[in-house]
């Protein structure tokens, strides 16, 4: 198949229930391609893995040259498209090890170790309501409280309609789909202000508040005398608050997925607890909750023999590169458990935006998959799974269990 019989193409169909059979093709036929809206994609783990970690590029979007989604957004979203500019994810260093320092005091391994009695308790909690119930909706009942209460303790967020965040939450990471049409950005937008607004009453009712807790250190965030601006302590705080509880929605929701649809990983994880801390790393690298990163080029790169010019958006496909099996070999497609280096996966990222919160996420997804799979030894599904329709952040809407 030569390149110019295949091309990108997620609206293709079953690419939402399985993109892995569209990434494989692409690996094999154009590895590094470029899509009718200007945009790059690079599918191989290598590629994937050396651009995460290339410090010659950037995520600024102020550096690349328009493409139709970029324009389009601007057009729809307005002041909105800003939003977020200034949260460490989106900016470069210096501007990004000074965020990162500020607020990684709090992402220790040893500040996250002291959590698990917290998530096991959480977890715990869940399990014995479900218990009584004889079944769980496991994107409703644990993928998204467990995280959702973590990171909302860690910050020490006021009470809020979780419902309403959620629904925010969820428009709001629809802007990192790299395909999307004017009505969700007018509707991207709006949650955007609308969180904007949550996050700062949060700020204001934690002024006169002040505790041991993230938000309270943000706030008095000090580090050889600097401090954060309201806007970027407002989008740092927004950061946290949606990557504290989306990605390990996904990570959570696709590994029980995959457990279930293999019962002997299942039977080797519940005989084994040994292998939880193994197993979530597969998990990722199995189904990637994120599917997929960016960069952009300050200057003319050269990649798998091709060309990229200066300015260009890229996106790395974190999922494909996590199935290649020039370095997983040949059952790169199969989940394993006891896989040899499975922590060499790319969904976290790399480099300097290399994932601040991956021990946490590490923490719930062990012990709320271990936890699940030993407490009910005979769990199956309940109906179909349902996917939430999302290219990048691609996970569950609905995993129905019973426990037989």
């Amino acid at each position: 198949m030569s390149s110019t019989e295949v091309t990108y193409n997620p609206f293709a169909e079953g690419f939402a229930e399985n993109p892995y059979p569209h990434y494989a093709a692409m690996r094999e036929a154009d590895p590094v391609h470029q899509t009718p809206f200007g945009v790059w994609v690079v599918f191989t783990y290598d590629d994937v893995r050396s651009m995460l970690r290339d410090q010659g590029l950037s995520v600024e979007e102020r550096h690349m040259h328009p493409t139709v989604m970029s324009e389009l957004a601007q057009q729809e979203m307005g002041e909105a498209a800003d939003l977020g500019s200034r949260s460490m994810l989106n900016v470069d260093p210096p501007a990004h090890t000074r965020l990162r320092r500020l607020v990684s005091k709090a992402f220790t391994p040893r500040m996250i170790q002291q959590l698990r009695p917290r998530v096991e308790g959480l977890v715990d909690d869940i399990l014995d309501r479900a218990g009584d119930a004889g079944g769980m909706q496991v994107m409703d009942d644990l993928a998204f409280p467990l995280p959702f209460s973590v990171i909302s303790e860690l910050l020490g967020m006021p009470d809020t309609d979780t419902t309403e965040l959620r629904r925010l939450s969820g428009l709001v990471v629809r802007s990192l789909e790299p395909v999307i049409d004017g009505a969700a950005l007018r509707e991207i937008a709006a949650a955007a202000k609308s969180l904007r607004e949550l996050i700062g009453a949060a700020i204001e009712w934690k002024r006169p508040r002040m505790a041991d807790d993230l938000l309270s250190a943000l706030i008095a965030a000090e580090d050889e005398g600097d401090t954060l601006s309201e806007d970027e302590l407002a989008e740092q705080v927004a950061l946290l608050y949606l990557a504290g509880h989306e990605t390990t929605v996904n990570l959570i929701g696709n590994g029980v997925l995959a457990l279930l649809r293999d019962p002997d990983q299942m039977e080797a994880l519940r005989a084994d607890p040994a292998l939880d801390a193994a197993a979530v790393d597969e998990f990722l690298r199995f189904d990637s909750p994120v599917q997929m990163s960016r960069r952009i080029t300050l200057s003319e790169i050269s990649v798998g023999g091709k060309d990229i010019e200066p300015g260009a958006f890229v996106l790395l496909a974190l999922a494909s590169s996590n199935r290649d099996q020039l370095k997983w070999g040949p059952t790169a497609d199969q989940l394993d458990l006891r896989r040899e280096a499975a922590a060499e996966h790319v969904s976290f990222g790399g480099g300097h935006h290399h994932c601040l919160g991956a021990s946490l996420a590490r923490l719930e997804g062990q012990v709320a998959v271990g936890r699940l799979v030993r407490r009910f030894p005979h769990i199956e599904l309940a109906g179909e799974p349902i996917y939430n329709g999302r290219l990048n952040l691609r996970g569950l809407a609905s995993l129905p269990v019973a426990f037989a």
